[in-house]
């Protein structure tokens, strides 16, 4: 899909930006995650696809010991600045699938938006080898979408897709819903294929209002926006950000995070 960069290494050519515009997750999800397991300094944790750790910190704050993984460099470097006074917190660069941790040596793996680019059987066989008996995978993500209220503004966005980012990449829009509690609990049922149990979902909302250039930064985080050629992409951008200013000067994304648990026995 991509032209010149491999999709899942393109968030490390903006980090900074990527730090800056990509948003935490809510309170309510953490409390699900430590409801389900309790997390102490005695606790061995391992975050897969940090970026630049915008769910890190309530993790390690819990005062557990956690091993970080993250492909990009640029963003590796940027968490150990972020997060160098934890004393309990380092980095490993390189892809989770290329990184050897020993068996039964963790009591929770998690990943936040970021599960989805490993390969199902490799990434759900190898967090349940690493983890203790009783320890837990919680796997979570934000699902943003503009279009849950349909507006002018977000059908002049869809044709604006249609015009430059469908066309760049030859395919077909297709019809976009907002992320349902169908997919979550399909999701939630795929660790019970690799030995998992106690399965559980759960999902949150919120909302978030942006300018046009704070949108269009939004949208320089995306992989396969970065990865469009730059003459194409700074045209859609700047097409973007006329419609949002015609229509008000600002833009609401619908944020639905969904939190899927699993355990292995």
């Amino acid at each position: 899909m991509a032209k010149d960069l491999e999709l899942n290494r393109t968030f490390d050519t903006s980090s900074s930006v990527y730090d800056k515009m990509r948003p935490n997750y809510v309170a309510e999800l953490y409390k699900k995650i430590f409801d389900y397991i309790s997390i102490t300094p005695d606790s061995c944790v391992v975050e897969v696809g940090s970026g630049s750790g915008q769910a890190t910190r309530p993790i390690l704050d819990t005062g557990c010991k956690l091993t970080a993984v993250e492909y990009g460099e640029h963003l590796s470097e940027l968490l150990r600045e972020k997060f160098g006074k934890y004393k309990n917190f380092s980095v490993i660069t390189g892809k989770f699938e290329d990184i050897s941790f020993a068996d039964s040596s963790c009591d929770l793996v998690f990943s936040a938006t970021a599960f989805h680019w490993i390969p199902e059987d490799i990434g759900y066989s190898k967090v349940f080898s690493m983890l203790r008996s009783g320890g837990v995978f919680a796997r979570f993500a934000n699902r943003p979408s503009i279009s849950r209220n349909p507006s002018a503004i977000t059908q002049k966005i869809e044709r604006l897709y249609d015009e430059y980012y469908y066309s760049y990449y030859k395919k077909e829009r297709g019809t976009k819903q907002a992320f349902t509690e169908e997919q979550a609990e399909k999701i939630a049922t795929i660790p019970e294929k690799y030995g998992f149990t106690d399965l559980q979902y759960h999902l949150f909302g919120r909302e978030r209002v942006f300018s046009a250039d704070e949108y269009v930064q939004l949208l320089s985080t995306y992989s396969d926006h970065i990865a469009m050629k730059k003459a194409v992409r700074e045209e859609f951008f700047s097409k973007i950000a006329e419609a949002i200013n015609y229509h008000g000067g600002t833009i609401t994304i619908y944020d639905t995070l969904d939190l899927e648990l699993a355990r292995k026995p």
